[in-house]
């Protein structure tokens, strides 16, 4: 099978079987958050009905058995990414967690007359760590514009010095969907003697990672944009960097010895995982891995690619319709962003609820992009593996629909 099966994936997701205000539900906000197929459901309940217990510590058969699967999924998600070790597998809470811990090793780094540099295109968890990191140390926060809905590389190469010392873009834009070229980029880091982190929120879902092609020192995700439950994410970093990094929470599970005045932490990873972890959503992200497998990586990107072909250009075609990015498509992903004139982006949604259709309004977290690209808010509307040709057209004729009423009403 050389494509996604678009039919057989949807019978896969309980929660599409659905009708909203009368209508299918056409479910396209997957950049803010995917749906759960019920392999991930059930290794949820699976795990609260068979497995329930504390992992690292007891010696008991329920928790020896939740400390195995707990461990095992850190093995699926070293493979996903193909990371050199587990050490380097961190369990976070999400993308917005790995960034800060991140900013918080750059703290013990960053002196004042160095800089991190940034893209004016990042989502606000790519961007107030850096600013709070640069404001306690006095670096200079530097940003990347953008050209042609692409990262401006000129730009990048003129604000590259040896002065930056953390390079922190990413992979895929939320509101853009360009994909940055990072391989090139953590190249050009390393050459200046900066560190490269990757937000990975919008591309783990989408492109096949290898971070260590990549070269880049972190990278982080999060497992609800991939079809696993909220409040599970991973960060991955370079085993040597973490061994240097301090802890960020500090408690039980993380510790290795408590003197009445002082402590000595694990080994990697746990050094970072204080307290009990996310055990259920690290199992269910497991499984959302083996799905993702099952389909293949190559096989999501390419439907991804096939889904933006088709309707971009219906989207394009649309008189007084405004879509944000470049034209490059292969170049980025199937999260599309717009206006249409005379119609507020919070109006726009709620009219395509109305047709049961479900996309995201606002600033998308990402405020500086937005005023650089001189607009308030914007509709987007996101694309996953189980969305279909069908679902573009429903969404088109939905616009149109909205469109002519509100032309109707003045």
């Amino acid at each position: 099978m050389t494509k996604c099966d678009n039919l057989k994936i949807q019978q896969d997701f309980p929660i599409l079987d659905q009708v909203i205000n009368d209508e299918r539900l056409v479910y396209l906000d997957n950049a803010a958050t995917t749906q759960k197929p019920q392999p991930v459901l059930d290794a949820i309940n699976q795990y609260y009905q068979t497995t329930n217990a504390n992992v690292h510590r007891g010696i008991h058969t329920l928790a020896e058995r939740a400390t195995r699967d707990y461990e095992a999924a850190r093995e699926k998600v070293r493979r996903f990414i193909n990371a050199k070790s587990t050490k380097e597998v961190l369990f976070t809470r999400g993308t917005t967690t790995g960034l800060n811990w991140v900013a918080k090793f750059a703290e013990q780094v960053l002196t004042k007359d160095d800089e991190v540099l940034i893209s004016i295109m990042e989502h606000h968890s790519n961007i107030i760590p850096w600013q709070e990191a640069c404001k306690k140390t006095g670096a200079k926060l530097v940003y990347v514009s953008i050209k042609d809905g692409l990262l401006d590389l000129d730009d990048l190469d003129e604000k590259l010095t040896p002065k930056t010392k953390f390079v922190s873009l990413a992979h895929v834009s939320n509101v853009l969907g360009c994909i940055n070229p990072i391989k090139a980029i953590a190249h050009r880091a390393h050459q200046n003697g900066a560190y490269m982190v990757v937000d990975g929120a919008q591309s783990a879902p989408h492109l096949a990672v290898d971070v260590l092609d990549l070269d880049c020192d972190f990278y982080t995700f999060s497992g609800h944009k991939m079809l696993a439950p909220t409040g599970i994410g991973v960060l991955y970093g370079k085993e040597e960097l973490l061994k240097v990094m301090h802890p960020i929470e500090f408690g039980g599970e993380m510790i290795d010895f408590v003197y009445e005045q002082d402590a000595s932490w694990k080994d990697l990873p746990w050094k970072f995982e204080a307290g009990t972890p996310n055990i259920s959503g690290a199992i269910a992200l497991g499984a959302a891995i083996d799905y993702l497998d099952n389909i293949g990586m190559d096989r999501v990107q390419s439907h991804g690619q096939e889904l933006l072909s088709y309707i971009l250009p219906k989207l394009q075609a649309i008189e007084g319709l405004t879509v944000y990015g470049s034209d490059q498509l292969e170049q980025r992903t199937a999260v599309l962003t717009f206006n249409l004139e005379g119609v507020h982006p919070h109006d726009l949604a709620t009219a395509l609820d109305y047709e049961g259709i479900a996309i995201r309004a606002g600033h998308h977290c990402a405020q500086p992009l937005i005023n650089h690209l001189g607009i308030s808010s914007a509709a987007r509307a996101s694309f996953y593996l189980y969305n279909t040709k069908a679902d573009c057209e429903t969404l088109i004729d939905a616009i149109e629909k909205t469109k002519e009423f509100f032309n109707g009403a003045f």
